[in-house]
């Protein structure tokens, strides 16, 4: 009987074979999402699918302005330190932004960090500005310096990834940027990877979620704008491997890094089977795909799904990561060893990517400098959250939208209230000014006693009262309406945070 145990080994080995061949053939559900992880000292490509496609960017566009800028302190053509200023040309982008005004001054250290944590688009203007001397400028360093890489799918015309026809890139493309940062600028990688910044009381963490989540995660950067869906360049190192992955088009900020943290998992992943694998080669070796970049917005952006432009909805994308795949081919199609964590516990860890680094603006500071610096710039905060609470109290005001009749009934109700309590008077104008039906009641039981004291000459204001109730419940009906109108259009503003992250 032992002559049977040489041929069965041989057709469990054939059979392995062909569950892990039907894997990587059997064609997956319709996505439009990209996907690359790569070794990030040799280029090599452990998992591939759509790699080439032609895709916008959308903010994961400031690691080459990040990139472009950072070589040229290494170079000696600017130093961290350099002042630059705001104009208005950068003022003027789209959030997400710090808001500065023109002619604000921050340095290049500053304006780098508030890039690559809060993805400041007016940040990644005014760097543009000050390496290249205008956006047309700095886009035309970028392109060159995309082509120097070998980055062949990719064009700019802009530093912060807003929307524009002609910001393309690819998975593919991402993967050789990502690379070249970390070869090319070893001492200010640690831009990459700055947990939050500090900027006078408001703390921003860093949009990447698998910074301080993540176990080893060290870089890169999001992005987001409607047309390109969740991108996310991230990379992590353990045991000394570090491992680079790409992940474009995902449906949410929360299953962009989901999706990051399973690739990542997988790579790191040892196991003695991955032979079964056929060789993919090397990054720069992909084969780009001549089309156009799929465009999302529909699909992100339409009137059926209103949602902010950030990470959320766990619970369905961790769902969402693996759909497409059957359990048995996504064990065999990830080397044949399943993942070591689910994907509701790859993200779970608290919190733990340490102090936030503090940003301010003007020269560089340091001791008691520094404290004044973020002291002013925390004071300039609220200065602007005093006029934005004065500008929606008076948005809130209902008085301009009363009718005449309301407003003259109001001012005899004061005045009959003046005339028997005089020491009520403040209390009485407030209350008629939140809610008109409340103060109209108090006059009418100030009225009764009058009545009880039987002059004669004071009866007729007492009954006098009674008509002056009357209208004072139409206009409080009335007057809840405007009241309720200035909310709307803040339940109208939401959409427009999405493109907040454009990250």
């Amino acid at each position: 009987m032992h002559f049977h145990r040489p041929r069965l080994r041989h057709s469990l080995l054939n059979l392995i074979l062909l569950v892990a061949a039907l894997a990587l053939v059997t064609p997956r559900t319709a996505h439009a999402e990209a996907l690359l992880v790569v070794e990030a000292d040799t280029g090599k490509v452990l998992q591939a699918e759509n790699a080439t496609m032609p895709w916008y960017p959308a903010s994961v566009t400031k690691i080459m302005t990040a990139y472009v800028t950072l070589k040229a302190v290494k170079e000696g053509r600017l130093r961290l330190d350099s002042v630059l200023t705001v104009s208005p040309v950068a003022a003027s982008q789209s959030p997400s932004k710090m808001g500065f005004k023109p002619g604000t001054q921050v340095t290049v250290e500053n304006a780098l960090a508030m890039v690559m944590v809060k993805s400041a688009n007016d940040m990644a203007v005014v760097l543009a500005e000050g390496v290249g001397g205008s956006v047309d400028g700095f886009s035309g360093m970028m392109n060159a310096t995309a082509q120097r890489l070998g980055m062949t799918q990719t064009s700019y015309v802009n530093p912060n990834g807003l929307p524009a026809d002609g910001q393309i890139t690819s998975a593919r493309d991402l993967a050789i940027l990502a690379r070249a940062v970390i070869r090319d600028l070893p001492e200010y990688e640690y831009f990459m990877h700055i947990p939050a910044i500090r900027f006078g009381r408001r703390t921003t963490n860093n949009f990447n979620k698998l910074i301080g989540r993540y176990a080893g995660a060290d870089g890169f950067k999001t992005g987001f704008i409607c047309a390109s869906g969740y991108n996310l360049v991230a990379s992590a190192t353990r045991d000394g491997k570090r491992l680079i992955a790409v992940v474009l088009g995902s449906t949410s900020g929360q299953a962009r890094a989901v999706r990051a943290a399973q690739l990542l998992e997988r790579g790191f992943a040892s196991n003695g089977l991955g032979w079964l694998r056929p060789s993919l080669g090397a990054v720069d070796n992909l084969v780009p795909i001549d089309a156009t970049p799929p465009n999302l917005r529909e699909e992100m952006c339409n009137g059926k799904r209103k949602r902010p432009a950030t990470d959320e909805d766990a619970d369905t994308t961790m769902a969402a990561a693996s759909e497409g795949q059957s359990p048995a081919l996504a064990f065999f199609s990830a080397g044949l060893q399943a993942p070591t964590a689910k994907p509701s516990e790859l993200l779970a860890a608290a919190y733990t990517a340490g102090e936030p680094m503090v940003v301010y603006t003007g020269p560089k500071k340091t001791g008691p400098e520094l404290i004044a610096a973020v002291a002013a710039d925390d004071q300039k905060q609220d200065t602007r959250r005093g006029k934005k609470s004065r500008v929606a109290v008076a948005a809130k005001k209902p008085d301009a939208d009363k009718p005449k009749s309301e407003a003259k009934s109001e001012a005899k109700t004061a005045a009959r209230t003046e005339a028997t309590k005089p020491a009520a008077k403040p209390a009485a104008v407030r209350h008629a000014n939140i809610k008109p039906d409340a103060a109209a009641a108090k006059p009418a039981a100030a009225a009764k006693p009058v009545a009880a004291a039987k002059p004669v000459a004071a009866a007729k204001p007492a009954a006098a009262a009674k008509p002056v109730a009357r209208p004072a419940e139409k206009p409080a009906a009335s007057g809840d309406k405007p009241a309720a109108k200035p909310a709307k259009p803040n339940a109208a503003a939401k959409p427009k945070s999405e493109s907040k992250p454009a990250g």
